[in-house]
């Protein structure tokens, strides 16, 4: 915490929420970076999605996750040469991969889950229980309202 005034950001500055989202987003990161594996976040994300939705198309999973086609296959080549999901032909259309979670990939996203609470409660730190929980339902109220971006 800094205590001399003069290395703060101007109040005009820090009463932007956009500025403050970004700080946290820093802040976020950093917490993450600590805590998962260098691509644990997008392991989680994918390992996340698949849990949720079931088999999906790579395609699909990169329109949920706001990710471009290569990024996904580099994830989804990463995770299933790790045995956590399954890359198979979709019957219907021989030029889609559908890619489904393993067991190995539940187990991984349960060890990635333990690591993101631990981050979730250090950045939260500050707040009651019931702030953190306002604070997550306003930021998810304003990304709702813009539904534009990705997940």
């Amino acid at each position: 915490m800094v205590e001399d005034d003069s290395e703060r950001a101007p109040a005009r500055l820090r009463s932007l929420l956009t500025w403050q989202a970004g700080r946290l987003n820093l802040l976020g990161t950093r917490l993450t970076a600590a805590q998962l594996p260098a691509n644990g976040r997008s392991d989680y994300a994918v390992l996340a999605a698949l849990e949720e939705r079931g088999p999906i198309s790579q395609a699909d999973l990169g329109r949920i996750l706001g990710l471009d086609r290569n990024a996904v296959n580099t994830i989804a080549t990463r995770l299933d040469d790790a045995g956590r999901i399954t890359r198979t032909t979709d019957t219907s259309d021989r030029r889609r991969n559908v890619v489904a979670l393993t067991a190995a990939g539940r187990k991984a996203l349960a060890e990635l889950q333990s690591a993101t609470d631990r981050v979730q409660a250090e950045l939260a730190a500050p707040l009651t229980a019931d702030e953190a929980r306002r604070l997550s339902a306003l930021l998810a109220k304003i990304i709702d309202a813009n539904p534009g971006l990705p997940s």
